[in-house]
């Protein structure tokens, strides 16, 4: 058996790499059978992602600290469960047995007033269920005089509800209970404390009360989602979604009316009996048509652009994955990091069609360098994420928190990517070249392009990216909140049905309005739609940026080094993720309708 700081269970990691999900099965207790209570984590009540091990603070401990082997989910959630002190038996109750005796010294009292005073929060687990305390008490009162009063909580019950064999929820209580008061300096004492020269004595006791339920283990998860230690924010928004398929609805009816309206009268003008030639049509004629000999000309910066199409696609792919396992319950919301290992094992698999897509569509628009292709492509992402992680990583290792992951973590992440990403990458890239087609035009391209007239300011590439990006994220700005709420907060998302109803009106939105700007563009005679489709639309991830400003500074509580390096790096990262997958879906509608218009006209 394998002995490490954090250890890993390398089995739930082999389980999760072949696409099993992870379950809350039961364990059946009998009458006085032990019930294991581990110890997790603590941390500032309003920033969730800086998190500490439990026994950083002056606290109970085993003269040995064992840790719980970890799935990689669990530690990547910056879990960190080790055996505690506490001796709870089924169905066994227990008053105030004590835990230990403590001798504080002047240091370790400032340790626990500055942890109460920041809000600490603890985090223990019992049979898969989380149990959440504040460590201390505080009180502020008073003008003049000011009262400013802390107070560390020494004793706690805990409420325990079964059925059956099993365990249904646990929580902890200190109603009723005074905290031991924590003076500047560390002396004084309290009830239940004695205070000397030597340091502060405090007695932890605690309380154990087993009440029966009538609710099966199978539906326990509602049981915590209904449990409120942490504030609740999220509810059925059905007025929010209504409002965003009402503006789909909308949009697609303009779109589509319009522009059928446009392209019929279009096709009228065009498809005429003519008797000249192309050249001579052309001479008369304007519009989109007369480009046609140029619009399918291929675009500068070939491996990127099909490098961005190819890892668009692999997130569609990996998102919708992950949204269709949440809808069939595969993510309990006992299993800790669930999503997490399901996120990062399919991010690995999909790497196929990511590596299948970019090669595939290049060498169809007639690129040579393939093989950098593939590289490029296996690095869009994983470069800046692995620059981002590093970053914030380094923080939280330096300031100790537990989001730091452990060497053998990183080592399997990386082997993950280099064993399996990677490859696949490789592959899906050989087999997407070797089934390459020839690019489908309707129109042949002439040798020589022809000269884009000036063009009006409201064509430009910053005011389509303006009206691009903003028009799709206000089909999903109220849903962005619970989804920043979620991520960035305390909340169980469990509105699975309306995120998948989101996500298609956001790619919905992103289709339609990447078609309108094309047509636009075109009928001023300018071809350039193959950058423009993608930024046009991919500048989504920008105003999610500029939301996720909005986010820290004015819906959240969160403050200091740690959390806010956490939060910026990866809401880039996800902007940028955005900007990707929106991107992909821009161009592909683009290059449809392209396609679509100049097949149904009458060409010499």
């Amino acid at each position: 058996k394998l002995q490490h700081v954090y250890p890993l269970d390398y089995t739930s990691c082999v389980l999760l790499l072949c696409l099993l999900p992870q379950i809350g099965w039961a364990i059946n207790y009998k009458q006085g059978d032990p019930v294991v209570l581990y110890v997790n984590k603590v941390g500032p009540y309003h920033n969730p992602q800086e998190t500490y091990h439990y026994y950083t603070l002056p606290v109970c401990r085993p003269k040995e600290v064992r840790h719980k082997a970890l799935s990689l989910g669990e530690v990547l959630d910056g879990d960190r469960m080790a055996e505690s002190l506490y001796k709870i038996h089924f169905k066994d109750n227990t008053e105030r047995q004590i835990l230990c005796h403590l001798t504080l010294s002047e240091k370790e009292v400032d340790q626990l007033r500055e942890a109460i005073e920041e809000l600490y929060y603890f985090e223990f687990v019992l049979d898969d269920i989380p149990i959440w305390g504040f460590v201390g008490y505080m009180e502020e009162s008073g003008f003049l005089p000011h009262s400013h009063k802390v107070g560390l909580w020494t004793h706690l019950d805990f409420n325990i509800e079964y059925n059956g064999d099993s365990v249904i929820f646990a929580n902890v209580s200190v109603k009723d209970v005074k905290p031991v008061p924590l003076e500047e300096g560390g002396g004084g004492a309290g009830r239940g404390t004695g205070g000397s020269s030597e340091g502060l004595s405090v007695t932890h006791t605690y309380s154990v009360h087993w009440f029966e339920s009538h609710l099966p283990h199978a539906r326990r998860a509602e049981r915590l989602r209904d449990y409120s230690f942490f504030p609740k924010t999220l509810e059925i928004h059905w007025l929010s979604i209504i409002n965003s398929l009402v503006l789909v609805v909308l949009l697609l009816g303009f779109v589509i009316i319009i522009l059928m309206r446009v392209l019929k009268n279009d096709f009228a003008r065009y498809n005429v009996e003519e008797d000249g030639s192309c050249d001579d049509l052309d001479q008369g004629d304007n519009g989109w048509k007369i480009i046609h000999t140029d619009v399918f000309r291929f675009p500068p910066y070939k491996s990127l652009l099909c490098s961005v199409l190819g890892v668009g696609a692999q997130f569609l792919t990996l998102a919708t994955g992950i949204i269709v396992m949440a809808l069939l319950g595969m993510f309990n919301v006992h299993r800790h990091g669930a999503i997490n290992s399901a996120a990062i094992v399919l991010y690995a698999l999909t790497s196929c069609v990511s590596g299948y897509c970019s090669c595939n569509f290049y060498t169809q628009i007639h690129g040579q360098r393939w093989v950098w292709n593939i590289i490029l492509t296996s690095s869009l992402f994983s470069a800046p994420l692995f620059l981002t992680w590093s970053v914030v990583n380094s923080v939280h290792w330096w300031s100790g928190s537990t989001q730091a992951l452990p060497a053998s973590t990183v080592l399997l992440l990386l082997g993950a990517w280099v064993l399996v990403g990677f490859p696949l990458t490789v592959i899906g890239g050989i087999v997407g070249k070797n089934r390459a087609g020839s690019f489908q035009a309707p129109c042949r391209t002439r040798n020589i392009p022809r000269q884009i007239p000036q063009q009006p300011w409201y064509k430009h590439t910053a005011v389509h990216m303006a009206i691009g990006g903003f028009l799709p994220f206000s089909a999903i700005s109220v849903e962005l909140y619970y989804i920043f709420a979620t991520v960035w907060g305390r909340e169980h998302y469990t509105l699975y049905g309306i995120l998948l109803c989101v996500f298609a009106i956001l790619l919905s939105v992103g289709a339609c309005i990447s078609v309108a700007l094309t047509y636009f563009l075109l009928s001023g005679e300018d071809y350039r739609w193959w950058w423009r489709s993608i930024l046009s639309t991919g500048s989504t991830g920008l105003f999610i940026f500029v939301y996720s400003l909005f986010y820290y500074h004015n819906r959240s509580s969160m403050s200091g080094l740690v959390q806010s390096v956490e939060f910026f790096g990866y809401s880039l990262l996800t902007a940028f993720v955005f900007s990707l997958m929106l991107g992909t879906v821009s161009f592909w509608a683009s290059l449809t309708f392209i396609r679509y218009i100049y097949r149904s006209l009458k060409m010499d």
